[in-house]
């Protein structure tokens, strides 16, 4: 994408309802604009995180042997108070009245629609078990929206729910998901901590809530140092084997958040006890019966009796997650993105517009990296060489290559990874392994 074209509305001042470096530099970078209190649009760089994102989270709930479908956002009320939570769930469920006068709202969650789904759907014990997801937009109408994306209104989520046949199967879809929970956010260039967690309105009696650790996090978090060692199962995982073991090694080290925390009965001390803040990423529940005995999701079983079906249910904050990677990865600069995220890959930068030797250099660079496939964003503008510089910064593009007079007299580039401290120079002879290497990775 050539920087000329490219509709990117970065802002040299933070604007005063940004509180939090996320939603600061989310403003700032031009991601994201807010159309109502609590409901952003995404812009076209924004757009390209948060579409990385939820393709790293498709892939690993593919992985783990997920369905994916697609659910409305218009739910109607009937179902939820077949489950008896139409009354409870309260203001932040936003209800409509349809022109026929039938209720219905904008889905918070998901739980009654699936679960209506598969009581109509799934018979027999046969077809099971079965763990349907749904990546899709969500409102709850919040008091006091704030902090950006962090606690929007409307934010997309992966949600998705397991059914099975009794509690053991249920335990290992509940396995399956805590251990793809840990590899959706590795491969983000998060380190996210598993914490056994209350379960809210969700209910049941299992859960986990993920925390990635940032300065700015909403809650004190406390663990166990060697929580931050443990590496993320690779890609040797088996979902089909007994995770219990992979499971038990992160439970079963010390972590909880400020409201679970008790300092005078803490198992960790000293040094080995992280003290810290963190962001919640993702919840995982196990509920068993909890909505599929109301809304009679049963099936028949080997011995010809009906067995009410044990139910899970996993949620990831997708949108969430972009403010989260800024608050674990930025500096005063801008904002760091992780490879895997990052809007582009490579940032060009033409220091002197209008040059011919130097347009020549960069048009050529800028055709290799996109004959390469890389994601490239090529800074055409004729601009000042710092704007160049603080905008590239700004949006946190992970490679900067920068062409210049001088650079090109000596037949270097300059290579600059964001986040570090130094520039190197490279011969422009030796780019295309470089390309290479990029275009390996």
């Amino acid at each position: 994408m050539r920087r000329s074209q490219l509709f990117l509305p970065t802002l040299k001042e933070t604007p005063s309802e940004a509180k939090i470096v996320s939603h600061r530099l989310m403003l700032r970078a031009g991601l994201v604009r807010q159309s109502a209190a609590g409901i952003y649009t995404w812009l076209p760089a924004g757009y390209r995180v948060l579409r990385k994102i939820e393709q790293i989270v498709r892939e690993e709930q593919d992985r783990a042997g997920a369905q994916e479908v697609l659910m409305p956002t218009i739910q109607s009320a009937e179902v939820w108070r077949k489950s008896g939570r139409y009354d409870d769930y309260g203001k932040e469920m936003l209800r409509i009245v349809d022109r026929h006068d039938r209720e219905m709202l904008f889905g918070p969650t998901a739980e009654e629609v699936i679960t209506d789904i598969v009581a109509n759907e799934i018979t027999s014990y046969r077809d099971l078990p079965k763990n349907l997801y749904n990546i899709q937009w969500k409102f709850r109408d919040e008091v006091r929206p704030r902090f950006g994306v962090m606690r929007g209104r409307e934010f997309l989520m992966k949600d998705n729910y397991s059914f099975d046949l009794d509690y053991e199967s249920a335990r290992h879809s509940y396995n399956k998901m805590f251990v793809a929970y840990l590899r959706t956010y590795a491969r983000m260039g998060l380190t996210a901590i598993p914490m056994a967690a209350d379960t809210g309105p969700i209910g049941g009696d299992l859960s986990h809530e993920f925390i990635v650790l940032a300065d700015t996090g909403e809650s004190a978090v406390f663990c166990d140092k060697a929580l931050l060692e443990l590496p993320a199962p690779g890609d040797e995982v088996d979902y089909d084997s007994d995770l219990g073991s992979t499971v038990e090694t992160w439970a079963s080290h010390y972590a909880a958040t400020d409201e679970k925390h008790d300092p005078d009965n803490c198992p960790i001390s000293g040094d080995q006890l992280v003290t810290a803040r963190g962001i919640e990423v993702g919840h995982i529940f196990y509920f068993g019966t909890k909505y599929s005995e109301p809304l009679g999701a049963t099936v028949q079983g080997p011995d010809g009796q009906k067995i009410t079906l044990e139910m899970g249910s996993y949620g990831i904050g997708v949108s969430r997650l972009v403010g989260a990677i800024i608050e674990a990865s930025h500096d005063d600069a801008g904002i760091i993105w992780p490879e895997s995220v990052a809007p582009w890959l490579v940032g060009l930068i033409n220091l002197k517009a209008g040059d011919s030797e130097c347009d020549a250099a960069s048009e050529k660079i800028y055709a290799d990296l996109r004959a390469a496939g890389i994601e490239a964003l090529y800074d055409d503008r004729d601009e000042r060489a710092g704007t160049k510089f603080a905008d590239m910064d700004l949006v946190g593009i992970p490679w900067q290559l920068t062409i210049g007079p001088r650079g090109i007299k000596d037949g270097k580039v300059d290579v600059k990874r964001r986040g570090a401290d130094e520039k190197v120079e490279l011969a422009i002879d030796a780019l295309d392994d470089w390309i290479a290497e990029r275009a390996g990775s």
